[in-house]
């Protein structure tokens, strides 16, 4: 095959697997949770294995150790968060009220020093644009379930996932060897170059942000139960649990926590004052320690663009979109900058003077 054969089949495959990504998405989930498991999870498995456990018996221990802990998670902890979310739904009229009563005419006083007028009623705003509002919430709800597909969602995910991920993790040198094995002879060693670039990008991401994120839940969860703010667990596990998106974990949890904090200590500063300190001592945490060891800079992407990333996931695939976005995008920026690096090189960015050698 000439190169610009070679280039139209490259282009046809990357098209037909697009394709087929967008009319597949529907039944995806499972297949790349048990796909993020098995790669989460491998090095565990290589380094039984390296004390002579059969690959085998290491998978199955691994993967059902896994799964145990992932039950127990769910029994445990989701019904106690889901009672915590419903209660906290009911309480919501009444923070409103309560905003509306104490902080809002407090805001008012200090706005006004400043020249801004405050004196729109938030609750008469948010009335008329109330059913606009619903359609949002609704819309994002219908998109995360999957509409009539929920409960076959969940069904794959208990059944389908768990298999996925055993014979994926038991096979991966394999499947890994038998790629090396199908790589073009004259690119092979630059390809090689390039798959373990976006391994340590990968790894950087999926076992690193999963770390982080269940980090931060059970710090944020376990301190504001322990602070007593109604509520705590839920508010500190999602705002753990999302903290995948820049800033928005942080952010929201904060505010969340902060007004459920005035709503109930309003005559108590200091509790407040805690709540929000266990916010800000769980960014310094966050961006001190468990960001620069678990990640550091090996994801290679600004903030923006993993937000970027994440609305344009979530827009083309989905909740699927919304976890294999930033992966994606990461392995798109690792080929990004090889591309950069070899125009460089070329007679297109250096025209009449030779290739620029590489250091």
């Amino acid at each position: 095959m000439t190169r610009r054969q070679q280039m139209i089949a490259w282009v046809a495959i990357i098209v037909v697997t697009f394709a087929l990504l967008i009319l597949l998405r529907d039944m995806l989930l499972p297949f790349i949770a048990g796909m993020a498991i098995a790669y989460f999870l491998d090095p565990a498995a290589d380094w039984l294995e390296r004390r002579r456990v059969p690959r085998w018996l290491a998978t199955l221990l691994i993967i059902g150790l896994f799964f145990l802990s992932a039950t127990l998670v769910i029994v445990l902890l989701v019904p106690l968060v889901q009672e915590q979310f419903a209660k906290f739904l009911v309480h919501l009229p009444e923070y409103i009220a309560l905003f509306n009563e104490r902080v809002l005419p407090f805001a008012q006083g200090w706005a006004e020093r400043f020249g801004i007028d405050l004196s729109v009623d938030p609750k008469t705003a948010l009335g008329g644009h109330s059913e606009q509002v619903m359609k949002v919430i609704g819309g994002v709800l219908t998109g995360l379930l999957g509409g009539g597909q929920a409960i076959f969602n969940i069904l794959s995910l208990v059944v389908i996932t768990p298999v996925v991920g055993f014979y994926l993790l038991r096979d991966w040198d394999e499947m890994i060897g038998r790629i090396n094995d199908y790589l073009p002879l004259d690119h092979a060693e630059t390809i090689r170059e390039q798959a373990r670039e976006i391994d340590k990008v990968l790894a950087g991401f999926v076992r690193g942000q999963m770390l982080v994120c269940l980090s931060l839940a059970t710090f944020y969860g376990i301190g504001l139960t322990a602070l007593g703010l109604e509520f705590g667990l839920f508010i500190g596990v999602t705002a753990g649990m999302i903290s995948f998106i820049p800033y928005v974990g942080t952010v929201l949890g904060f505010a969340v926590s902060v007004g459920v904090a005035v709503a109930q200590f309003w005559n108590e500063p200091l509790w407040i004052g805690l709540v929000a300190g266990l916010f800000i001592l769980g960014q310094m945490i966050e961006g001190n320690f468990l960001h620069p060891v678990l990640i550091g800079d090996r994801v290679g992407l600004h903030p923006v663009w993993i937000m970027f990333a994440l609305l344009a996931g979530g827009s083309l695939f989905g909740f699927v979109g919304i976890l294999i976005a930033v992966p994606l995008f990461a392995v798109i920026g690792v080929l990004a900058r090889f591309a950069l690096e070899r125009y460089r090189e070329s007679y297109l960015y250096r025209p009449g003077a030779p290739p620029k050698k590489p250091e």
